[in-house]
């Protein structure tokens, strides 16, 4: 009957602004009681679960996961997507279109939408692409998109450059009550580049990659924000000047947001050089996190290239100041697998994008809450009112009555990220090794238990 009671855990559920040690019950997946009289309500054959020490919140939700299915499955699927998304604490995930063929038209919306329901194990909702093929000549049909179930419109992995054209698509996004997700590159400025551009590309004989060439076009997304009126969210932001022009732009009224991922505020560009070489320049930042406890890698691993790429270590501080004052909404994980032999290639050769799906709530605990940034219940907000907010989604909330999403988190919990322990198909994540702090418990969607600390159920 998917029911359960959780006991004796903090509850937050920061769009209710609940934060207490209460108990919480679920009867036929959902939610029916919060409160220290929730015991009394339940059933008398009803399964308990001890959440003691543990937060309990609601489900958490990544707004940028790539399960490249369809036509991508060598990488990726929707099965081993999801089921990587309930190990790391996430029982809704929004899916990009840059598959092949791309999420442009009603039919392929719909093939997601059956796929998700047959092998899926956490919810899976859908982004639709703003240009025909992803290929930024020709908008894609947005009242068709909105009319088969999208939640958004993006052609991320690749952005638009021509401005007159996405003008046209945010005024179509508006009309239809649809945000706009936008991956900011301008090609004229990034050109060939593979790593952030200053010192370490220099050193390391690397193309780069300008931090203007992503600002340039978070400008232009709040410009035609402010001129249309529709909602533009900035993807992945990754650079201090693109945090300064999002801060000013919401303190005009302007309807802009962003978001940002674990890989951005936690390594920097000098991690591309080795490790012995990036704990001489940059460690002091992980040290007090992690007590000088990572594992070795090499110069010019290819697990650290990323689209954007890993920036400065001001860069780096710019994009958590901005997690802290609230100009950066939400967080994310830009979930992105690649099969081993894409990857092992040379730098130059290999795919942008790494898997973070299972390590995003821990790198977020370690940097934010641990480092005394932002309170656990301001982290949460990041992983699930915001998000459901941006989206129009009914989820991110333990209100009474709301689908039983629930996650069960310890931020306490040291942990090492093993690469044979990964739910995902693929294995090009920079953090296998390392010592993290913070694991999911359990991950309760719709009121049945998917994820049991190490141990995976099947959906019932």
């Amino acid at each position: 009957m998917n029911s359960l009671l959780l006991t004796g855990g903090r509850v937050i559920d920061p769009a209710n602004h609940l934060d207490a040690v209460v108990d919480l019950l679920i009867l036929n997946g959902k939610i029916a009681a919060v409160g220290k009289d929730a015991a009394t309500k339940a059933p008398g054959e009803i399964e308990r679960f001890d959440a003691k020490g543990k937060i309990v919140c609601p489900g958490l939700i990544d707004l940028h996961v790539h399960l490249r299915e369809p036509g991508q499955t060598a990488k990726e699927n929707i099965a081993t997507g999801t089921a990587a998304a309930a190990r790391g604490g996430f029982t809704s995930v929004v899916c990009m279109p840059n598959t092949s063929p791309a999420i442009d038209n009603a039919g392929t919306v719909a093939l997601i939408h059956e796929r998700a329901a047959q092998h899926g194990v956490v919810n899976v909702f859908v982004t639709g692409a703003i240009t025909k093929n992803i290929a930024g000549e020709e908008l894609a049909s947005i009242g068709s998109l909105k009319r088969a179930g999208v939640v958004a419109i993006t052609d991320d992995g690749h952005c638009v450059q021509n401005n007159e054209l996405m003008r046209r698509a945010l005024e179509y996004a508006k009309m239809f009550d649809l945000p706009v997700m936008d991956h900011c590159q301008d090609y004229s400025l990034v050109t060939d580049g593979v790593m952030h551009e200053g010192y370490w590309s220099t050193v390391l004989g690397l193309r780069g990659w300008p931090s203007a060439g992503e600002e340039m076009i978070v400008a232009r997304n709040i410009l035609l924000a402010e001129l249309t009126g529709a909602r533009v969210h900035c993807q992945h932001l990754s650079a201090a000047g693109s945090v300064a022009l999002l801060r000013e732009a919401k303190k005009r009224g302007v309807p802009i947001s962003g978001e940002a991922c674990p890989h951005h505020f936690t390594l920097t560009d000098a991690a591309v050089s080795g490790s012995e070489k990036f704990w001489g320049n940059d460690g002091k930042i992980l040290a007090k996190f992690q007590n000088g406890e990572i594992p070795e890698w090499p110069a010019y691993d290819t697990n650290f290239k990323m689209n954007p790429p890993l920036r400065s270590a001001r860069d780096r501080e710019a994009i958590l100041e901005g997690l802290a004052d609230g100009t950066i909404e939400i967080l994310c994980s830009d979930h992105a697998p690649h099969c081993d032999y894409e990857k092992e290639v040379e730098f130059d050769y290999a795919p942008f994008g790494i898997t973070g799906l299972e390590t995003e709530l821990a790198l977020s605990l370690m940097q934010l809450v641990h480092a005394k940034r932002i309170s656990v219940p301001d982290l949460i907000a990041k992983y699930t009112v915001n998000p459901a907010r941006l989206l129009n989604l009914q989820k991110g909330t333990l209100g009474v009555g709301a689908d039983a999403d629930v996650t069960v988190f310890d931020p306490d919990r040291e942990w090492i990220f093993e690469r044979d322990e990964t739910a995902s198909k693929s294995s090009n994540s920079p953090f296998f090794g390392w010592k993290l702090k913070g694991r999911t418990v359990a991950t309760i969607v719709n009121g049945k238990k998917l994820w049991i600390e190490q141990a995976e159920l099947a959906p019932v």
